[in-house]
């Protein structure tokens, strides 16, 4: 008998993946000062694929290569334990990716179409860290087959652990272990360089739970830009020639969202990714999390225009200074909520590589592409959170996923500013 989630997903089995090789006995990964500051909130991925790229819904003919890319990532398959000192750490054990399998009742387009955000959620397994986390794993796999075919592979951890560019990672190399290709981004293990880190600033004890529930209800919409619509709102309102689409769809949402919660809302917090922007950029396959959070201000943010909110935010992230991302990762342990204590703006454009977004580029199967792939940060303040992300069309297109109080979202989906752009909805709610 399943383990039913909700009426649309039912678990049918549960195994765990082990490593084809055992790492180096007595291994540990710490965390850092960033890493704990990210310890009430969780990170999931879900890929989309319109067909399965197994061939079957039997993982039988994946295994192997995860259980070859699981050997390169001795800490997603390791245990969390606390030191004498009180200090949590990663023991590499090889103790087991946690892998489920799921079927839904409904077929890809009537799901992506139908279910909101805490439907999308049953597509990832997920468990509170208990007091004793010594068996518990962190990292957890889902597999969902949709009636007709179709398949979502939902990755799941505590933010704690790692970052969507991780997951993202991640996830892809799994792809190309199982298509037999050198690994693009082979991951990498070395800690934070010292050009960032504070020598005096030692890790302290930090066991706050994972999950502590956030009493505000939220929502999660999902909305889909085309290429051809920035290009035409940018001649229209006649944006500055450097505008890159974060600039303006994270300036149209600000806007609009501190107009629907009738407030002058005049700070948001901008997470950007790091890796790319140090004198000796991290490469992408840096474990871990290598985020700026940074407060960005303006006055009476819902009455100006999109342009100049635009260019504030065009200053603000072509700025970020390794003096400026040093400092604000020095006080990053200062909050509890790293998203959602201010409107938070999420900036995924350092995931386009080439012109190819790369998590886009997570294909088992040549002529098998995502056809969307989510993100979802779990525990997010009442504030709520922007992610500005790659379309899978590639060029000027944009994927924005917006969380805010339910209230507050239904406000926004019928906001005629937005809906301008002509997006494509999904993953709302409307049945």
């Amino acid at each position: 008998m399943g383990i039913v989630q909700e009426n649309r997903v039912e678990v049918k089995s549960m195994l765990t993946a082990v490593s084809s090789k055992p790492s180096r006995s007595g291994r540990v990964h710490p965390f850092t000062t960033l890493d704990n500051a990210m310890s009430r909130h969780t990170l999931h991925v879900i890929v989309y694929y319109p067909r399965s790229p197994f061939g079957s819904f039997d993982l039988d003919s994946v295994r192997i290569s995860l259980s070859e890319l699981l050997s390169m990532y001795p800490p997603v398959v390791g245990r969390v334990a606390k030191t004498p000192d009180g200090i949590l750490e990663v023991k590499c054990n090889d103790a087991g990716l946690r892998t489920l399998k799921a079927k839904v009742c409904v077929g890809i387009d009537e799901w992506l179409r139908s279910a909101d955000g805490h439907d999308e959620s049953d597509l990832t397994a997920w468990e509170d860290m208990p007091e004793d986390p010594s068996t518990w794993a962190p990292f957890r796999l889902q597999i969902n087959e949709f009636e007709g075919g179709g398949v979502a592979i939902g990755l799941s951890c505590p933010h704690r652990q790692a970052d969507a560019t991780t997951l993202t990672v991640l996830l892809k190399s799994w792809t190309e272990a199982q298509r037999r290709r050198c690994l693009v981004h082979p991951p990498s293990f070395s800690p934070l360089p010292s050009i960032l880190t504070d020598d005096t600033d030692a890790v302290k004890p930090n066991s706050a739970s994972i999950s502590e529930p956030i009493s505000t209800k939220t929502a999660t919409a999902t909305f889909r830009f085309s290429s051809s619509a920035f290009k035409k709102y940018v001649e229209e309102e006649g944006i500055f020639p450097k505008a890159s689409p974060l600039d303006v769809f994270a300036a149209l949402f600000w806007t609009r969202v501190a107009l629907v919660k009738r407030k002058s809302h005049d700070r948001v917090c901008m997470c950007v990714d790091f890796r790319r922007l140090l004198p000796n950029p991290l490469p992408y396959g840096f474990f871990g999390n290598a985020l700026n959070f940074s407060s960005l201000e303006m006055t009476n943010v819902a009455d100006q225009g999109i342009v100049h909110v635009a260019r504030l935010i065009n200053d603000h992230v072509t700025n970020l200074t390794v003096e400026k991302i040093r400092s604000d990762l020095n006080r990053v342990g200062e909050q509890e909520l790293m998203y959602g204590r201010d409107l938070t703006i999420v900036n995924m454009e350092h995931m386009i590589v080439e012109g190819d977004p790369m998590m886009y580029d997570a294909v088992f199967e040549d002529g098998v592409r995502p056809v969307h792939v989510s993100y979802r940060i779990g525990n997010v303040g009442g504030e709520g959170v922007i992610m500005v992300m790659p379309s899978p069309e590639k060029g000027f297109g944009r994927v924005v996923s917006v969380t805010l109080p339910e209230e507050e979202m239904s406000k926004l989906l019928v906001d005629q500013e937005i809906l301008r752009f002509e997006p494509k909805i999904i993953l709302s709610g409307v049945k």
